[in-house]
């Protein structure tokens, strides 16, 4: 293994990443389900060092998880939301209370903070505009502390993805 591979970063903590590790992720994340024989016949390796690799790379965190990309529509999830929010109190016991919250959310998928005029940025999934109602009203407006809540429905995908390299 090259000393380029082992290094770490140590004023970021951050792994080095060369060419072969990049083009390791760059195929796991097309497909994650392709064996390390696989891996190891498209990056011109052998297959130790790519399993030793891939091991390294999520150790070190890296590589954070391994999913499924579902289509929401065929999982009865046909619409999504994007909900602005705004705390009324911006205290870190505030803050962690409406995160707290929020995670015990199924039809909250991803959560931002975010710079500007809200705070929260949610993406929520729900079956229809009954169901989004019903979640709006009975669990993200009776959350304590809740500012200003705008919601941005999707009309269509342009681009989903989650490749990083």
């Amino acid at each position: 293994m090259s000393k380029t591979v082992k290094k770490e970063n140590s004023a970021l903590g951050q792994l080095i990443l060369d060419v072969k590790d990049l083009a390791i992720l760059k195929l796991l994340q097309q497909n994650a389900r392709f064996t390390v024989k696989q891996i190891a016949e498209q990056v011109h390796l052998s297959t130790t060092p790519v399993h030793e690799r891939i091991k390294r790379m999520e150790e070190s965190g890296v590589i954070k998880q391994y999913a499924a990309l579902l289509d929401y529509a065929k999982v009865k999830k046909g619409l999504m939301a994007i909900c602005y929010v705004s705390l009324k109190e911006h205290s870190k016991t505030a803050g962690t209370k409406f995160v707290k919250a929020i995670l015990q959310m199924p039809e909250i998928i991803e959560c931002f903070t975010i710079s500007g005029e809200f705070d929260f940025m949610l993406k929520v999934v729900t079956e229809d505009m009954n169901a989004y109602h019903d979640f709006h009203v009975n669990k993200l407006s009776s959350i304590d502390n809740m500012g200003h809540v705008q919601s941005v429905f999707v009309m269509g995908v342009i681009k989903e993805t989650h490749a990083l390299v």
